[in-house]
């Protein structure tokens, strides 16, 4: 009599175990993030043909936690130490509408992986590719070219500013 109470529980316990599936997870395939970049245009300071300009997206400029982290990194790979905060030094300011590369992400990437000639160094080797692209996520965001709800808010200890979330788009000029 016990066992027919608990056949009906034994058979969607049973059933339950095996239809049951583990989320199957990749950790080793590529992401858009490891994905090789070319520059998408040259401008007038930079020698070579000039190729046509091409927008293209970074792979976490919609993503409010990466570009958060990207914030971590701006602080922890030390770019304050050339660009402030942001605001210029001896490194270019990047929260203006002067881009002297190009305001485009894949841009921005180049900058960051192969460096720039007298000022920017070459980090291509030292830092992972998907934290580049975080880097790049918050960079855009100091000057206002991404969403106000994804750009991080303004750190505690920094009062100098609005936070990149109240800043207003402005058009980089060439």
């Amino acid at each position: 009599m016990f066992l027919r109470f608990l056949r009906p529980y034994l058979i969607v316990a049973l059933v339950g175990t095996c239809a049951c599936e583990r989320e199957q997870r990749q950790f080793n395939e590529p992401t858009a993030a490891s994905a090789p970049v070319q520059s998408v245009r040259l401008t007038p300071q930079q020698p070579g043909p000039q190729l046509p300009e091409i927008a293209t997206d970074a792979p976490y400029a919609e993503n409010a936690y990466a570009v958060n982290e990207g914030k971590k990194l701006y602080s922890s790979y030390n770019c304050e130490g050339c660009h402030f905060m942001g605001g210029g030094g001896m490194g270019p300011a990047l929260m203006d509408d002067r881009w002297i590369y190009g305001s485009d992400p894949a841009n921005i990437f180049q900058t960051i992986v192969q460096g720039r000639p007298n000022g920017m160094p070459s980090f291509g080797s030292k830092i992972p590719r998907y934290q580049i692209w975080q880097l790049v996520s918050y960079v855009r965001s100091m000057s206002g070219l991404l969403k106000s709800d994804v750009a991080p808010s303004r750190s505690d200890s920094m009062h100098a500013r609005a936070p990149e979330a109240m800043m207003k788009q402005e058009i980089p000029k060439q």
